[in-house]
C-alpha cells in the first residue's frame, strides 16, 4: 500500500521513534492522527508534518496511562481521517532498574507503561483494524530487545516489553488465521539514541531515531511478525539466549 493510502494512528506520537517514522510517512502523503500527553509539542510536530506534505494531521492529546475508553478513542482518530489502516505504537519508558528491585511502585510504573497500557491499546488497535482496517491494514508496536532474556541490568523493563512482545505475537497469530486481512508487527529496537536514553553512555551498536523509523516504515508494507532494529542485533539475541545459564550468570550485562 502506498503512503498516500495510509491512515495512520500513532499512539506516543511525540518520541523521537515516532516522530522520524511520521516525517517519512508525511512526505508519503499520508493521513496521520497523533495520540500523546503534550498539546502544544502535537501542534508542533503536527505543523512540521503538514508542511512535510502529510494528507492530513490530527491531534489528540492525552495520557495512554488512560486505558478507560481505548476503542472509542481509536475510533474517534480513526474518524477524524475517515478510517484506519494502520496503526503504530512507540511508547515506553526505561524506568530505574536498581530503584525497582526495592521500590515497588517504580515497577508498577515501568509495568504499567510499558505492558499494561501497551497491551491495552495493542487489543483495542487490533479489534479496530480487524473490524474496519481493510486489506493491507497493519498494527506495528515497538517492543525491545530487553524481552528475549531476564538480565539483572533491566529485567523488570524487559518483563514488561517481553510481556508485550509475546501480546503483539500473539496478535499477529490471530490475524494470520484470516488470510489478506490485518497484520500485526513487533519490531525489536536495541539501543537508541533517544532523549529517553540521554543518560547512558553511547557505543558502536547504538542506533539513530531514523534508523528504527525505516524498520518500522517497512514493517507497514512487509515481513514480520517480529524484525529486530537493527537486524545485528537478531544475531545478537540468539547469541544471548544460546549462553548456558551457568556462562549466563557469570556475564554482567
Amino acid at each position: 500500500m502506498s503512503g498516500s493510502n495510509r491512515r495512520v494512528i500513532v499512539l506516543g506520537a511525540l518520541s523521537a521513534m515516532a516522530e522520524a517514522t511520521c516525517r517519512m510517512l508525511a512526505e508519503e502523503g499520508a493521513q496521520l492522527a497523533l495520540l500523546g500527553r503534550d498539546a502544544e509539542r502535537l501542534d508542533t510536530v503536527a505543523r512540521d508534518l503538514k508542511t512535510r506534505g502529510a494528507a492530513g494531521v490530527h491531534v489528540f492529546a492525552r495520557d495512554l496511562l488512560d486505558t478507560s475508553d481505548t476503542p472509542s478513542a481509536l475510533q474517534a482518530a480513526a474518524d477524524s481521517m475517515g478510517g484506519a489502516n494502520a496503526v503504530l505504537i512507540f511508547y515506553g519508558v526505561l524506568g530505574d532498574q536498581n530503584r525497582a528491585e526495592t521500590d515497588l511502585e517504580e515497577a508498577r510504573r515501568i509495568i504499567a507503561v510499558n505492558f499494561t497500557s501497551a497491551a491495552a491499546w495493542s487489543l483495542a488497535s487490533a479489534d479496530l483494524l480487524e473490524r474496519s482496517g481493510g486489506d493491507g491494514a497493519v498494527l506495528v508496536g515497538v517492543s525491545s530487545v530487553a524481552g528475549d532474556r531476564g538480565r539483572r541490568s533491566n529485567y523488570v523493563y524487559g518483563a514488561a516489553k517481553g510481556g508485550l512482545s509475546i501480546l503483539l505475537q500473539g496478535i499477529a497469530h490471530r490475524f494470520a488465521a484470516k488470510p489478506g486481512g490485518a497484520r500485526a508487527v513487533t519490531v525489536k529496537a536495541g539501543f537508541v539514541d533517544t532523549p529517553m536514553t540521554a543518560h547512558l553512555k553511547k557505543g558502536p551498536l547504538w542506533a539513530t531515531p531514523q534508523q528504527i523509523a525505516q524498520v518500522v516504515r517497512r514493517a507497514m508494507d512487509r515481513g514480520g511478525p517480529i524484525l529486530y532494529a537493527p537486524w545485528i542485533w537478531r544475531w545478537i539475541m540468539l547469541a544471548i539466549r544460546l549462553i548456558p545459564d551457568a556462562v549466563f550468570k557469570r556475564v554482567n550485562i
